[in-house]
């Protein structure tokens, strides 16, 4: 689990503008990283799921720049919020085991020359579209959509 969270973290971390468009799916919001972050807790937690990890990626990004050589300030701030659907995890599980490498499931709140967005991944087609669809309800209502 843990490695499919690390990869997961990667693959937002290392996004550009262009390349986000291919790979996830990102809402303007229209306030603070701080209002961004409760909106999306909130939203996740209206829909009766838990959030399993909040990663402080923003922080860790910032923090370790020096240690591999860079002083690119990727983002001012940036979290992901992991959490998983039983039930809608057994159902895409159900019609797909290797579904699996999808789970857990993450929303980002981030912070980039002022610009706070809300975001997930893109899912492929098929079972995984309705996942997508819950993540896209969950970010839409996160930033007041």
């Amino acid at each position: 689990m843990r490695s499919l969270i690390i990869a997961g973290l990667l693959s937002i971390a290392g996004l550009t503008a262009a390349h986000a468009q291919d790979t996830s799916v990102v809402y303007p919001f229209d306030g603070s990283f701080e209002d961004a972050t409760f909106g999306v807790e909130s939203a996740i937690i209206g829909k009766g799921l838990v959030i399993d990890y909040v990663s402080h990626t923003g922080e860790m990004l910032n923090r370790t720049a020096r240690d591999v050589g860079s002083d690119v300030v990727l983002f001012e701030e940036a979290d992901i919020f992991v959490f998983c659907s039983a039930v809608l995890s057994r159902k895409v599980m159900e019609a797909d085991p290797m579904n699996i490498a999808h789970c857990p499931y993450g929303i980002f709140v981030a912070s980039k020359e002022g610009e706070v967005m809300v975001g997930y991944r893109t899912y492929p087609a098929g079972p995984m579209q309705e996942v997508q669809a819950l993540l896209d309800e969950i970010a839409r209502e996160a930033v007041g959509n």
